[in-house]
């Protein structure tokens, strides 16, 4: 059963009521002119301005993944908070070795070994913003916190939670990781505080803002750091 919206009831003045009062010798009563139902969004913005780096473990390798900055906001509070986000989707594709002059001397140390890594993200389709309301879509535990959504059969998720845990299913192709400093509790904790604060479930509302440039390749070092990005 759906959560009763909040009545946004304001007070008006009429002489048509038997409830009055007075005032300066004359009478006049108070009633209840609007009962606009009125119920709050939480926004989260995923945006394209890269913020960091986060180390994850992608088929077997732990490899640096940049984030980039998610805010949070409610249209009743007007509070922002600001976390940051994984946006690409990275499948282990294949390694090569590049042997130096050296190696033919038996010395393997020269050598310089690269990791390849195919990107499929979860990107606007055809405007520069595209907006999605989860609402309906949240499984939240004393820890994790998760979203859903799907398009046009295309599954993903926004996770947050200890990301050593995070494990992908094989039904969830897409997803974003939240990042802060306290394994997702400080971004669980502030969706948590807006929904006490609004009293009722509210909407929640996702817009993912399209990069200008898509990384389709990338490739890491045996350190796990970036060396290059193919660009769709």
């Amino acid at each position: 059963m759906s959560p009763l919206p909040e009545l946004n009831l304001n007070l008006g003045m009429s002489k048509d009521n038997n409830f009055s009062l007075t005032k300066n010798g004359k009478e006049e009563v108070m009633v209840r002119t609007d009962s606009a139902l009125r119920k709050y969004t939480i926004s989260l913005v995923i945006s394209d301005q890269e913020a960091g780096t986060i180390t994850l473990q992608i088929d077997g390798k732990e490899i640096n993944v940049p984030t980039y900055k998610l805010t949070v906001t409610d249209d009743k509070t007007g509070e922002t908070q600001s976390f940051q986000v994984t946006r690409d989707v990275l499948r282990f594709a294949k390694t090569k070795t590049k042997k130096s002059l050296l190696s033919f001397f038996g010395f393997k140390k020269f050598d310089r070994t690269s990791h390849f890594y195919e990107n499929i993200p979860f990107e606007p389709k055809l405007d520069d913003i595209e907006t999605f309301d989860i609402s309906a879509y949240r499984k939240l535990s004393h820890d994790t916190l998760v979203y859903q959504l799907e398009r046009n059969g295309e599954k993903m998720i926004i996770y947050s939670g200890d990301i050593s845990r995070f494990t992908r299913q094989e039904h969830d192709e897409k997803y974003f990781i939240v990042v802060d400093n306290d394994h997702g509790k400080s971004f669980i904790g502030d969706i948590l505080y807006r929904e006490k604060f609004l009293k009722l479930t509210p909407n929640v509302e996702l817009r993912i803002i399209k990069r200008k440039q898509l990384p389709k390749n990338f490739e890491y070092d045996d350190k796990g750091d970036i060396k290059k990005l193919v660009y769709l």
